[in-house]
């Protein structure tokens, strides 16, 4: 080395150091920042929860059942209807999530909900709508669950909805289509639907409202009503024919019977003030049933089933929407997952000992529940994802949940760990995979139905649920599960991606996806060097912006089914960044790229910006933005990597 370059290296080190230091220093600031403003959004009780919004669909409903049942509040309505307005794109109808391309059956019950309230039709914003809508075939061609309200408003023939008469509730359990084959949302929307679709009512509509003029011919001589486009899809037509001309022949006391086990299977599951599934299209569907039944205003199940649906609906300055449900549990996890991250392996402090408290106290027991029916024996010990659904518990909560417990190391929580784990091991579905809700539930031919145009009928197993899992039962008792373990890493092997990635299921999409295996796999203790692992990797790298964030849009859950770029999220950013860390890519400049990305991106109240809808409540039918993903998903990852450049 010359004398020259010797002296050039020596003045370079410092400069270095000073930039080092400068990075340290805003990596602190940073995480103080958006732990500072966490800390003063919990609640008194110890849990956080995040608004959870949906697309318009959910809000275009409330006005719909208020219409339907005749409860027309003017002053709820003008004000839902004033956000309806602002989510219209410029092209003239709305769409499923940030940056979607138009939806029909979105578009014809937002005009439609407008319409009721008194939007003109030929005022601008409608004219634009209904073009929109009648250029992409007109209403007849919307979805299933819209053409049903439409035949609800007298708007359609009830021809152009599928066949789904009660008596499907008393169907045997060997027959190809049975209540418990379907998911637990599928079940607890359908059921109060199949009163809906026998007795099918007619409106209350006091406005007397139509929408003749978003069909491209008559509604009642359209018969373009259901896509075939499979064999088996044609055969469950011809069934569905035939079923139609069958009915008449159904004895009375047979209808009569069947109507009122599906009135006892939703008052089973009403689950008090929270709703039947705590989820909104189930809770309308039970609702509008209930009126239809005849049960009076002043009837408390009618009266708690309608403030569960006021209880989802969110302020925005002056205008209102409606969430589809509230995530409690799952926000309060991962919340305290992030700054348990920042902790490092230190004393807990008294914010997150409270959250997890509270977490512990919302643990279910020996409550009834749907996936008893096929695990009767099985203990219970998981938790649901909203304040109460006990019916419904999840395994995607469970484990995270129970994930944050063991960071804590306190014995405390030994017990509810224990619990868990025994539940969640014992939702292995067989193909050693593990759904959200129910174990087994791959029927997919029934994704063939007429009803199931949406095509998420089921809840079979999924590579984000499944990695979760391998988490908590790794931390739980690795030897114990070593089996179960082991079968479920053998089935992210035949999920992975011919790119490297997984597909996420409840999560925007295979980055999430990606990250959900990969921080299972590093939990797991799999050897990160594996070529599988490799390339998931890569497809991680390849996918990075030019900005040195992630960001990747719902587009991709439409076919063809690939990973599409968008714009850079934080969330998504932290999602990526923390699936290097989990491979102990540390020292990867992407990582550092992405890193940068979070630090310049943070706004000055030390959240970050959340315009994009964050997942899939069914793919390609309604989408979510979970407004508190982008506050701690980009602390865990920042606390995470200052964790490890300290190690």
């Amino acid at each position: 080395m010359t004398l020259d370059t010797q002296n050039e290296s020596q003045s370079i080190q410092p400069a270095n150091e000073a930039l080092k230091k400068v990075f340290s220093a805003n990596l602190d600031k940073a995480i103080t920042s958006a732990k500072s403003k966490l800390l003063r959004q919990q609640s008194d009780d110890g849990h956080w929860v995040y608004e959870l919004e949906a697309d318009c669909t959910i809000p275009a409903e409330y006005i719909l059942m208020n219409h339907f049942t005749g409860e027309v509040d003017e002053e709820k309505e003008e004000r839902i209807a004033e956000y309806l307005r602002a989510q219209q794109n410029e092209e003239g109808g709305w769409s499923l999530y940030t940056g979607g391309n138009f939806d029909l059956s979105c578009s014809v019950k937002v005009y439609f909900a407008l319409k009721l309230i008194g939007d003109d039709p030929r005022e601008e914003h409608m004219i634009r709508a209904k073009t929109m809508i009648l250029n992409h075939g007109g209403a007849a061609h919307c979805n299933v669950f819209t053409r049903i309200t439409m035949a609800l408003f007298e708007q359609v023939p009830w021809r152009a909805t599928p066949f789904i008469p009660a008596e499907v509730i008393i169907l045997p359990k060997w027959f190809p289509f049975h209540i418990n084959k379907v998911s637990y949302w599928s079940r607890t929307v359908m059921v109060p639907l199949f009163v809906l679709c026998t007795i099918k009512p007619s409106a209350s509509n006091p406005c007397g409202i139509d929408i003749r003029e978003l069909f491209t011919t008559a509604p009642e001589d359209e018969l373009n009503y259901f896509k075939i486009t499979t064999p088996l899809k044609r055969a469950f037509l011809i069934l569905d024919h035939i079923g139609r001309l069958i009915e008449k022949l159904v004895p009375k006391f047979v209808r009569q019977y069947s109507i009122k086990k599906c009135e006892q299977w939703f008052l089973e599951r009403m689950n008090d003030k929270h709703g039947i599934g705590g989820i909104f299209p189930a809770m309308v569907n039970v609702y509008e049933s209930l009126v239809i039944l005849g049960y009076p205003k002043d009837n408390p199940k009618r009266k708690l089933a309608r403030q569960a649906i006021d209880a989802l609906l969110k302020e925005r300055g002056s205008s209102m929407y409606c969430q589809p449900c509230v995530s409690p549990i799952w926000d309060t996890a991962l919340v305290s997952h992030a700054l348990l991250e920042i902790e490092n392996e230190k004393s807990v402090p008294m914010e997150i000992e409270n959250a997890l408290n509270w977490l512990k106290e919302q643990q279910l027991s020996n409550e009834p529940g749907d996936w008893r029916i096929h695990k009767p024996n099985l203990a219970g010990g998981g938790w649901a994802f909203q304040y109460s659904n006990y019916y419904y518990p999840d395994l995607d909560d469970t484990s995270v949940v129970a994930w944050a417990m063991h960071r804590t190391q306190d014995g405390k929580y030994s017990e509810s760990i224990k619990r868990a784990a025994q539940w969640v091991a014992g939702m292995q579905s067989n193909n050693g995979g593990f759904g959200s809700f129910d174990i087994n539930n791959t029927y997919y031919y029934l994704n063939e139905i007429p009803f199931a145009d949406h095509g998420a009928l089921l809840d079979p197993p999924t590579a984000d649920v499944t990695g979760r899992a391998i988490a908590i039962l790794s931390l739980a008792n690795k030897d114990a599960y070593l089996k179960q373990i082991k079968d479920a890493i053998e089935y992210l092997k035949t999920e992975q991606e011919e790119n490297g990635s997984w597909f996420g299921r409840w999560g925007t999409n295979y980055i999430y996806g990606t990250w959900s295996v990969l921080t299972a796999l590093e939990i797991a203790g799999e050897d990160l060097h594996q070529e599988y692992i490799k390339k998931a990797i890569k497809y991680l790298t390849y996918t990075q912006n030019s900005d040195g964030g992630w960001g990747e849009s719902n587009d991709s859950y439409y076919p063809p089914k690939i990973h599409r770029p968008y714009k850079s999220t934080a969330f998504q950013t932290a999602w990526v960044i923390l699936s290097f860390l989990a491979a102990g890519e540390v020292k990867n400049p992407v990582v550092k790229k992405g890193i940068d990305y979070l630090l310049s991106s943070q706004l000055s109240n030390g959240h970050w910006y959340d315009d994009c809808y964050t997942a899939p409540g069914f793919p390609r039918v309604f989408y979510l933005k979970y407004h508190g993903y982008s506050k701690y998903f980009p602390l865990w990852a920042l606390a995470r990597y200052r964790n490890l450049l300290e190690k």
